[in-house]
C-alpha cells in the first residue's frame, strides 16, 4: 500500500508555511515558506494607532507558492498520494466579504482600503468598541463574555467588524457578512466561499466571537442591536453551527487542484488558529501547558470535559468545547507582546545605525550597508550572552510586559509597558533582562490565574521561535514559573498540528491523539528551573505585580 501525505497550511503573523507530512512516520518530508511582501512593506498599517491589516493577496500568493514549491522537493508518488490539507491562522483575523465570500478589497473600489482587509489579530484600533460589549455584557441578562474569560478583548471578532463598519460607511454597505481568515482559506480551497454555507471553526467562533451552544450560536440580535442598530440583521447572515478541526470542510475544487497540482479528492478540514493547532502538533496532553512563544505567546491548556466542563475560568481567552483537542475543553490565554518586546529593544538600538551611520561619509555605500546589517543581526545574540552574566539580585531593574496592552489574565488593550528602577549605570544588557524577565513574569501571571481558578497545570511544552533559539529567555520562565518546560521538537509546530488535523479530517485516523502519536516529533530539549534563582525570581515577581498595580490604576 502507498504511503499516505497530508500537507499543513499554517499562516503566521509575517509568512506562511506549507508543511508536507508523512502520516504513518511523521515525517517531515518537505516545506516551504512565503514572507508577505506587501506586510513587510507596512502597507496598510499604521502603528501608532494600533491598526495592523493584511490584504489577502499576501494569502493568496503565499498558498500557491508554499504549496507549489513544497511539491517540487518530492516526487509524484507523494503528490499523488497527499491526502489531505488543514489550514491554521492567525485569530482573531476577519475580514468583510460580499455575497459571494469575496473580501471587498479583492472587488472593485476596495483594492487598497485597509478597511477592507483581514484585521490582523495585533490590530487594536477597536478598543472603544470592546469596553462597550463588556459594559453591555454585564448589565444583560445573560453575559455572552462568561465563556470568553468575562472580558471581551479589542482583538476579537465582533469589536472589530463594529469599528470598521463604524468608520468606513463604504464597507458598511458593501459587507454582506465577515469571515475569519482560518475559514476563508479552507473555504476558497473547496469553493464553498458562500458566508451562510461555509464550515465555521469552533475554535475560532467560541474564542473569539461569543459562540456558545448555550446561547444557541452567536449573542442574540436583540444583545447586538442594543450594541449598535449598525449591526441588526447581520447574526442572520453569519453562523449557527460550528466544526472542529476534525470535520472536512469539503474536498478541492477542481480549480484549485489544478492551481497547486495536486489530485481532485484531496480532503480539505476545517480550519483552527495556529497556537491551537500548535499544541496539538506538540502533542499536548490533558493538564498540561501548550506556549507558542514568538512575537507574543498563546498559552494552550486542555482538560476533560467532566472533570472541568463546567467551572469558568475568569480573566482568559475564552474555554470552549473541542476548540484545540476535539471531546476536550480547550482553554486559551497569552501574552499580546513577548518576542515583539525584545524585537523593540533591538530597533531602539538600532536607530544610531540606520539614521546616523547610514548617513557617515567615512564609508561608501556597500560598507556602511553590509556593517548596519552585521550588527542588527548580532544585537540580540550579544544581548543575550551579556545579559546571562549579570548576577540576577544586580540590576534592579523591574519591566512591564505590556507594551501592546495585556491580553490576560484579565484582558485591558490599553495598558501599556513601563520600566522602573534605571539609574546611571543602567545598560542595554541589564535593560534587555529586566525585559525578558517582564515576559516571563507575564507568563507567571497566567499560570497562576489558571490555578487561582482551580485548574492544575501538570506541565509546559513549549514552541515557536522563542523557545528554539533563546536559551536565555527559557531558562529564566522555567525559573520564574519554578517549572521544567519540555521543547517540542519539531520546528514547524503549528504546520505540523495542522497536518494532524487534515490527516483526522481525512479519514486516516479515527482521533487526534491517535494521530498526535503517529505523528508527533517528540521533545527536543527540557530546561529545569534552578533552585537559587527561584527563590530569588519570587522576590521580584512581587515587584513585578505591585509595579503593574501602580501602572494600571494609579499612573
Amino acid at each position: 500500500m502507498s504511503e499516505k501525505y497530508t500537507i499543513g497550511l499554517d499562516y503566521g503573523t509575517d509568512s506562511v508555511r506549507s508543511l508536507i507530512v508523512n502520516v504513518e512516520t511523521g515525517e517531515e518530508v518537505a516545506s516551504a515558506v512565503y514572507g508577505y511582501p506587501r506586510w513587510k512593506q507596512g502597507l496598510y498599517c499604521n502603528a501608532p494607532e494600533n491598526q495592523f491589516r493584511q490584504h489577502p493577496k499576501d494569502y493568496l500568493e503565499g498558498l500557491e507558492f508554499t504549496v507549489k514549491e513544497a511539491l517540487k522537493q518530492v516526487g509524484e508518488n507523494v503528490v499523488e498520494n497527499v491526502v489531505g490539507i488543514s489550514v491554521d491562522t492567525t485569530g482573531s483575523t476577519p475580514v468583510a466579504v460580499d455575497e459571494k465570500g469575496m473580501p471587498l478589497s479583492l472587488t472593485p473600489g476596495f483594492e487598497e482600503n485597509p478597511n477592507a482587509m483581514f484585521v490582523l489579530w495585533k490590530d487594536h484600533t477597536a478598543m472603544q468598541e470592546a469596553e462597550e460589549i463588556n459594559k453591555l455584557a454585564r448589565q444583560w441578562k445573560i453575559d455572552f463574555t462568561k465563556y470568553e474569560g468575562g472580558i471581551y478583548s479589542s482583538e476579537w471578532f465582533w469589536a472589530k467588524l463594529l469599528h470598521v463598519i463604524r468608520n468606513d460607511a463604504g464597507v458598511f454597505r458593501a459587507a454582506y457578512s465577515w469571515v475569519e481568515h482560518c475559514d476563508w482559506i479552507p473555504a476558497l480551497l473547496t469553493g464553498n466561499t458562500h458566508p451562510k454555507t461555509l464550515k465555521r471553526s469552533r475554535c475560532a467562533a467560541g474564542h473569539k466571537a461569543m459562540w456558545h451552544e448555550a446561547f444557541e450560536g452567536l449573542p442574540s440580535e436583540e444583545f447586538l442591536t442594543a450594541l449598535d442598530p449598525m449591526l441588526a440583521g447581520l447574526r442572520q447572515r453569519l453562523y449557527k453551527e460550528t466544526f472542529t478541526c476534525d470535520v472536512a470542510a469539503g474536498t478541492l475544487s477542481a480549480e484549485w487542484a489544478q492551481k497547486l497540482g495536486l489530485p481532485r479528492g484531496v480532503v480539505v478540514g476545517v480550519g483552527a488558529f495556529d497556537a491551537h493547532l500548535g499544541a496539538v502538533g506538540a502533542e499536548i496532553e490533558p493538564y498540561y501547558v501548550s506556549k507558542v512563544m514568538g512575537t507574543s505567546t498563546c498559552d494552550m491548556l486542555i482538560a476533560p470535559m467532566e472533570e472541568v466542563g463546567d467551572k469558568l475560568v475568569n480573566g482568559i481567552c475564552g474555554q470552549v468545547d473541542g476548540s484545540i483537542v476535539p471531546g476536550m475543553l480547550g482553554l486559551e490565554a497569552g501574552q499580546s507582546a513577548f518576542g515583539d518586546i525584545y524585537a523593540w529593544f533591538k530597533r531602539l538600538l538600532e536607530w544610531p545605525l540606520k539614521n546616523v551611520l547610514a548617513e557617515s561619509d567615512l564609508l561608501d555605500e556597500q560598507t556602511r550597508e553590509k556593517l548596519i546589517e552585521e550588527t542588527s543581526d548580532k544585537i540580540i545574540a550579544k544581548l543575550s550572552a551579556e545579559a546571562e552574566k549579570i548576577p540576577l539580585e544586580e540590576s534592579g531593574i523591574v519591566a512591564l510586559d505590556w507594551m501592546n496592552g495585556r491580553r490576560t489574565p484579565d484582558a485591558n488593550q490599553s495598558l501599556k509597558g513601563a520600566i522602573a528602577g534605571l539609574n546611571l549605570g543602567s545598560d542595554a544588557p541589564r535593560i534587555f533582562r529586566a525585559l525578558v524577565e517582564a515576559t516571563a513574569f507575564g507568563s507567571k501571571a497566567i499560570n497562576d490565574r489558571f490555578v487561582e481558578e482551580g485548574v492544575r497545570i501538570d506541565g509546559v511544552i513549549a514552541l515557536g521561535g522563542v523557545a528554539k533559539k533563546s536559551s536565555l529567555v527559557m531558562q529564566i520562565v522555567a525559573d520564574v514559573l519554578n517549572m521544567p518546560i519540555k521543547v517540542a521538537r519539531s520546528e514547524q509546530a503549528c504546520a505540523l498540528g495542522s497536518a494532524m488535523a487534515a490527516a483526522v479530517a481525512a479519514g486516516v485516523y479515527a482521533t487526534t491523539s491517535e494521530a498526535q502519536k503517529k505523528m508527533g516529533g517528540g521533545i527536543e530539549k527540557e530546561y529545569l528551573p534552578i533552585p537559587e534563582n527561584v527563590e530569588k525570581y519570587k522576590v521580584l515577581y512581587e515587584k513585578y505585580k505591585k509595579f503593574g498595580k501602580f501602572i494600571e490604576f494609579d499612573y
